[in-house]
């Protein structure tokens, strides 16, 4: 699942290489009530109830389900219990304002650290596992 606006697909449209290639050719869903027809690959628009949509996608798609810079839908869906990772990257800056990513999710969601790694210069990736 990804943003299809300016800054979404158009990162990898021109792109080639083993890894645009990949992404290129993967299934996407697009998350929108104003998107029609996405931009990148044969995607398919997520509109109205998209929790029971996404539901639909996760229950009929075999392998794991990417959502992209959206913190919304990502709030969404662990207030809906469809989310069993969370993979977050941790740059080296403060701003201090902005979205927070957990605000306004009502319940404690119990993680486990499944990995941690030093990316470059002080970036971290760190992958965590929700707890059942």
């Amino acid at each position: 699942m990804y943003d299809d606006g300016p800054q979404g697909a158009s990162r990898w449209l021109d792109r080639t290489g083993a890894w645009a290639d990949k992404l290129n050719s993967m299934p996407k869903y697009v998350v929108s009530s104003t998107v029609e027809h996405p931009r990148w690959g044969a995607g398919v628009v997520l509109n109205g109830d998209v929790v029971a949509q996404v539901a639909e996608v996760k229950r009929d798609v075999a392998g794991e389900i990417v959502v992209y810079a959206s913190y919304q839908l990502v709030r969404s869906l662990i207030e809906h219990g469809l989310v069993d990772e969370l993979r977050l990257f941790v740059f080296p800056v403060v701003l201090g304002g902005g979205e927070r990513l957990f605000d306004g999710i009502d319940d404690r969601l119990p993680l486990r650290l499944a990995g941690a790694r030093t990316l470059g210069v002080g970036l971290t990736f760190l992958n965590y596992e929700v707890v059942r």
